[in-house]
């Protein structure tokens, strides 16, 4: 976990989060290997941070990702040569027309917890992301995922609020400011694609 130490040397306010860092990585990768997903929930900032880590984990990140031979000789040289093996990484946030329609038709507290009954599967993860780690709509959310035999992270300021003692794990950003809280939760998840990239693709260059 050379990352996550080299994180902790850059930012040494982090360096209380270290081991649940590590913790949480772990957590990630053993859920990809086992060949399930990682769904993710937040509001506003949050939100966009499910996208950012979505994407990080969707496509390559730091370092090339190609495809295995067998199926780059099925795919052709163009295809093969433009697509990376991806990891599933699910933003919960960026389903406008779900959201949209649930807010029109039912109570949007609920929401984050109607997509985990649609998507989710024993030995999935559910990550929430909240700043104060207090949003309603992700305590719903969460409830619901351990409900269904998942795995639920929370990523929060240093309160915690109720998601901290309701989740498996969870990684207490040192500031209680939202803009400052945001501010550190960037490194913390780009440290943790970085170690889950590395592990799971040792073979690209």
């Amino acid at each position: 976990m050379d990352d996550i130490d080299h994180l902790c040397q850059r930012i040494p306010a982090l360096v209380p989060c270290r081991d649940s860092i590590e913790q949480v990585t772990k957590k990630l990768i053993q859920c990809f290997q086992n060949g399930n997903k990682l769904l993710l929930c937040g509001n506003g900032g949050s939100a966009a941070d499910c996208e950012h880590i979505s994407g990080e984990l969707i496509k390559r990140f730091s370092k090339p990702r190609p495809l295995p031979e067998e199926l780059s000789n099925r795919l052709g040289a163009d295809l093969s040569q433009n697509l990376h093996q991806g990891l599933p990484a699910l933003s919960l946030p960026s389903m406008i027309g779900f959201h949209t329609a649930f807010a029109n038709d039912d109570d949007p507290a609920y929401a984050f917890a109607q997509q985990v009954i649609a998507f989710s599967k024993p030995g999935d993860i559910l990550m929430a992301i909240s700043t104060s780690g207090n949003s309603q709509n992700l305590v719903h959310a969460v409830t619901t995922a351990k409900a269904l035999g998942l795995k639920t992270i929370a990523l929060t300021g240093e309160s915690g609020g109720k998601l901290a003692p309701l989740c498996d794990l969870s990684i207490l950003a040192p500031a209680s400011d939202t803009p400052r809280v945001q501010e550190l939760h960037l490194p913390i998840y780009h440290a943790i694609c970085t170690v889950v990239e590395d592990t799971l693709f040792p073979q690209s260059h």
